[in-house]
């Protein structure tokens, strides 16, 4: 009972900090320049803008909302210790991160997401060649976070097979996009769905259970529209995957008892188990597995020719915390079997901790109270304030050109609308995906847009109409919030 109280008094006299003395259009002149800069940094640096100057641009931006805070007689001290409260807010979403990288490492030595790779080829058929490109990317997004890695490399070898049967480019793309951001989107080892909740202040798994609510209905008309697709287009020849096929199955021992390990996760998932908890049973038993099952590759990675106690333990650790690639015969599958451990995460980490200090700054300086007391003038309905954050992070993916930046900026910015409308923090990240992170594919000149049409070889405007996941989640976002469906309130915290 007296931590129930205490965690009850924390919530009372947590508030929003307010600055009678700054107006509106002050509040807004971090935000304008905070969007101009990282428009222009990701314009000279593209891709490149995430491994660094993106993170610092949030820096300067809460340097620049500092000077307003000066301006209008807020104190360093008070600034300072908004930003120290806002880190401390992302441990747990942090220490998840670091969590999500070892993961991926053990399963990838043990042959967890080959194994997925492998039998989900397997399933391809002419006739319903596009439902199962959905299908096939969507797994492999799951079991590697990433719809990049996705479309680097089954996405490409899922294009040539459409091609040689007949089918359009653009289809076969739009196909491969909906699933490898259907998986993105749902994946524990997802970036963006580690980074949307941290940003709206909610809980991992709570997040990916309360998104799968618009998400599925989504996936599931993706599916029913390209079965429907596939009978009507004429197809010729025959899906050759024995060339894939037969790489994974030369490079890991693969067979069905690989699926213990997810199916323990997702259990412990469905139970409510603690995340962090979750993902180290996974990673533990990855790499119980990886020593059982793929001895001669841990060997490997940990600089030894034969399995011994010494070449295990470095090889497993290896896989944990630094980067491990499983070279192959194939040079398209390198990239796939490919992962960053513990380390991959810690570009997304910093990106998180600058961007606590451009939203404790602001809240420090009383900006995001002057914000959010707009946006709720504006918005006078939950509907109205769905559609605006659903607004702001398309707008963002047009001008920002980055889906991490859709994410962070308006998830900083609207946090507090939230809240003051008694919202729980799982609305705003489950918005924030479904308008933020699968829209960025569909604008050309976004990082993510020219990635994926780069690596595919297909035009934004080919696939654009055909990536039926990414432009219906908006919609299907706003459909639930006009119908009031599953809209989940702020719990009433105990009192004393």
């Amino acid at each position: 009972m007296a931590q129930k109280d205490k965690k009850a008094k924390y919530r009372e006299n947590e508030k929003i900090i307010e600055n009678r003395e700054l107006n509106i259009w002050e509040a807004l002149i971090p935000v304008f320049v905070l969007v101009a800069m990282l428009a222009y940094n990701v314009y000279v640096f593209g891709d490149d803008a995430l491994s660094g100057s993106n993170q610092f641009i949030l820096l300067l931006g809460g340097a620049v909302a500092a000077i307003v805070g000066f301006f209008n007689k807020v104190s360093y001290k008070r600034m300072l210790a908004e930003v120290a409260e806002n880190v401390r807010s992302t441990t747990g979403a942090l220490l998840i991160l670091l969590m999500v990288g070892a993961l991926s490492g053990t399963w990838l030595v043990s042959g967890i997401i080959p194994a997925m790779i492998y039998y989900g080829l397997q399933i391809l058929n002419p006739t319903i060649f596009l439902a199962a490109c959905v299908i096939i990317c969507a797994i492999i997004s799951i079991a590697t976070g990433s719809s990049w890695t996705t479309a680097a490399t089954v996405g490409i070898a899922l294009i040539g097979i459409g091609e040689a049967l007949g089918i359009s480019l653009g289809m076969t793309a739009g196909a491969v996009l909906s699933g490898a951001y259907f998986g993105d989107k749902m994946s524990p080892l997802s970036d963006t769905t580690n980074l949307a909740p941290a940003m709206a202040g909610g809980e991992l798994f709570s997040h990916i259970r309360y998104m799968a609510l618009t998400t599925i209905p989504t996936i599931s008309i993706t599916f029913l529209v390209f079965i429907i697709i596939g009978f009507t287009i004429d197809t010729n020849g025959v899906a050759d995957t024995d060339a894939i096929l037969n790489t994974i199955g030369s490079t890991f021992n693969i067979n069905g008892w690989l699926f213990i390990v997810p199916i323990v996760v997702i259990l412990l998932i469905v139970k409510k188990a603690p995340p962090l908890l979750g993902l180290l049973v996974g990673t533990l038993l990855g790499g119980v597995f990886a020593l059982i099952f793929q001895p001669d590759i841990v060997a490997r990675i940990g600089g030894g020719e034969l399995l011994d106690f010494t070449s295990g333990y470095k090889g497993i650790l290896n896989a944990i915390t630094v980067d491990t690639a499983i070279e192959t015969p194939d040079p398209a599958l390198n990239d796939l079997f490919s992962s960053g451990g513990m380390a991959g995460m810690l570009g997304t980490i910093w990106l998180i901790v600058c961007a606590m200090v451009f939203g404790g700054v602001m809240d420090g300086i009383g900006a995001l109270e002057r914000i959010t007391k707009s946006l709720l003038n504006m918005a006078k309905t939950t509907f109205g304030l769905f559609a605006s954050t659903v607004g702001s992070c398309l707008a963002l993916n047009v001008t920002a050109s980055d889906q991490y930046l859709a994410l962070v900026v308006p998830g900083k910015m609207f946090s507090k609308a939230y809240e003051e409308r008694g919202l729980a923090p799982e609305n705003l990240s489950r918005t924030l995906e479904d308008s933020g992170t699968v829209t960025s594919v569909l604008v050309p000149w976004n990082t993510c847009g020219a990635y994926h049409s780069g690596v595919l070889g297909v035009a934004v405007g080919d696939y654009f109409f055909y990536a039926i996941f990414n432009w219906m989640s908006p919609f299907m976002t706003l459909l639930f919030a006009a119908l009031k469906i599953k809209i989940k309130q702020l719990a009433v915290p105990a009192r004393a």
